[in-house]
């Protein structure tokens, strides 16, 4: 029976057509003049399920009215099941008293709602309008879930599925409708990539838990053809407006490409770190080459030179013995001798042995450093005592600039002399005769410190100056010289001694200070600067 009431008709509802499914021709008559008063479209009426599927196929209208009980062998919930899992088209019941399993049944479909007979205009208005708005909601949020790039798969507090999306039906090989109302765990197997066991369901954690639950790292999806997808993100609860749990929605997405990126990355940094690896053995390989080389001569030829004396020796004294009463000066002279080769050779090996320590030293940062306060106007005289009867026999001339005014200066003095002894005996050593040798010692600004006062970019510093003439050393040997057991190339080290490791001892010491060495040629000159941070103590 209609029901007039004196409702305005809806301007935007024009654009509303409803298939009208009733087969109590009265009463679809009466819908379909309610419907019309408030402004919507009546597309067609359907006097059964059968019908009803096949109009709404045919018209596609965008609202079902839908009477629960229907002649024939399709009744109006098996006809709104296939029309909202075919079509997507929102259905509201409209139904007497039914009984209580019809009722549960039809709540399984998901009504949009429900209107009891006798139909008053105002209820069907409201139902009419909200289940329109839910509806737009609804194909808003599921137009926005099927856009997403990641996989969403909802479900009830029993881990029933109720959704899943395109990216999610493309990842697990399910389709929405096939996976809605089973078990979670029968269209996702969530395996760990390692262990191969499996993992405790994401939703069923995040609902029992009531917190988002992120999915381990080595998390794999096995899909239904036995694929094997890396998969990563989180699930979550769902809550309704009483903040009841009511499921939980698991986002997760296919992680390949990210683990290949990383796998490549990590890949890549291996390989340079083994680079790296290779590049410091093979220079380790070198120094060591280099190292027994040089050292095996160092040692082979002093020791030689030694045995021969001890040798000497013997002959001498064995002559010594049967002729006591010819022994001459000239034999305790070459006793003489041979002792000295003895001890200058075995100086020279314990200098090899100290040098090597005291390299090891520096390098575990061992090597002890006790700043003292030194007047260095009186005690480089000290230093240059030692190379006066050396630079007088071999000729060279010695040129020293040491301002008388320099103050009191604070740093380890055995280092510094240390430094100073192999500089000079290096000048001493590689200065041809009637050559000159230049030492100065100034303060000078650098910027080797760090000043506290912005305008001053530079900090004092001492800086000595040793120079030698005849000799110049080739600009692109100047960076390589202080390398270990490094000789310049066309240089006679047998003539000239030593173990190659005195300018790279001289170096750590150096730095070991805070200070910077550097050595440059200029028109024929070698020059070695020093710099160390001003320090009054």
């Amino acid at each position: 029976m209609h029901l007039m009431m004196n409702l305005p008709p809806n301007p935007a509802a024009t654009k509303i057509q409803i298939l009208i499914v009733e087969d109590e021709k009265i009463i679809a008559m009466n819908l379909q003049e309610s419907l019309e008063d408030l402004g919507y479209g009546v597309v067609a009426v359907a006097a059964s399920g059968e019908q009803a599927i096949a109009k709404a196929v045919e018209l596609h209208p965008d609202l079902v009215l839908m009477d629960i009980r229907l002649k024939g062998t399709v009744d109006g919930i098996q006809a709104t099941s296939q029309i909202w899992h075919q079509l997507q088209i929102p259905v509201i019941y409209v139904t007497g008293h039914s009984d209580q399993a019809t009722l549960e049944r039809a709540k399984l479909t998901a009504p949009f709602g429900y209107v009891l007979k006798p139909v008053k205009e105002k209820e069907l208005y409201i139902a009419i309008e909200t289940a329109l708005q839910r509806y737009e909601r609804e194909q808003l949020l599921s137009t926005v879930l099927r856009s997403m790039g990641d996989g969403v798969i909802v479900v009830d507090t029993q881990e029933r599925v109720k959704y899943l999306n395109r990216v999610a039906e493309s990842l697990t090989g399910w389709q929405n409708l096939e996976a809605q109302n089973r078990q979670f765990t029968e269209i996702s197997t969530i395996l760990h990539e390692q262990t191969r066991q499996p993992i405790t369901s994401p939703t069923l954690l995040a609902i029992q838990q009531d917190c988002i639950i992120h999915l381990e790292d080595q998390a794999i999806l096995i899909t239904p053809n036995g694929r094997e997808i890396p998969i990563a993100d989180s699930a979550a609860p769902i809550k309704n407006n009483r903040g009841m749990i009511t499921g939980a929605v698991l986002v997760f997405r296919d992680d390949t490409q990210r683990r290949l990126a990383i796998e490549h990355n990590l890949s890549l940094e291996r390989a340079h770190k083994l680079s790296n690896q290779i590049t410091e053995l093979q220079r380790l390989d070198q120094l060591k080459d280099d190292f027994l080389a040089t050292v095996s001569h160092e040692l082979r030829t002093p020791l030689s030179n030694i045995s021969m004396a001890i040798h000497m020796l013997e002959i001498v004294l064995n002559r010594q013995s049967w002729l006591v009463s010819e022994a001459s000066v000239s034999d305790s002279q070459l006793i003489g001798r041979y002792l000295k080769i003895m001890r200058d050779q075995c100086d020279r090996e314990l200098s090899l042995i100290n040098d090597l320590l005291d390299i090891r030293a520096i390098d575990s940062e061992s090597y002890p450093i006790e700043p003292t306060l030194i007047q260095i106007q009186q005690w480089f005289p000290q230093i240059l005592e030692a190379f006066e009867e050396r630079l007088h026999n071999q000729n060279q001339s010695l040129q020293t600039y040491i301002p008388a005014d320099l103050p009191t200066y604070s740093i380890d003095r055995q280092s510094l002399t240390r430094i100073l002894l192999e500089l000079l005996n290096n000048a001493c050593k590689y200065t041809p005769p009637n050559q000159t040798i230049r030492i100065s010692v100034q303060i000078i600004q650098s910027p080797i410190g760090q000043s506290s006062q912005p305008s001053f970019p530079f900090s004092p510093c001492l800086q000595i100056q040793i120079a030698n003439s005849g000799i110049e050393i080739p600009a692109e040997e100047c960076d390589r010289i202080f390398a270990p057991f490094y000789r310049i190339p066309n240089s006679d080290p047998y003539r000239h001694g030593g173990t190659g490791l005195g300018l790279a001892l001289v170096k750590k010491l150096v730095e070991r200070l805070q200070g910077t060495i550097t050595v440059t040629g200029d028109q024929g000159w070698t020059i070695f600067t020093l710099q160390f941070p001003w320090s009054v103590g």
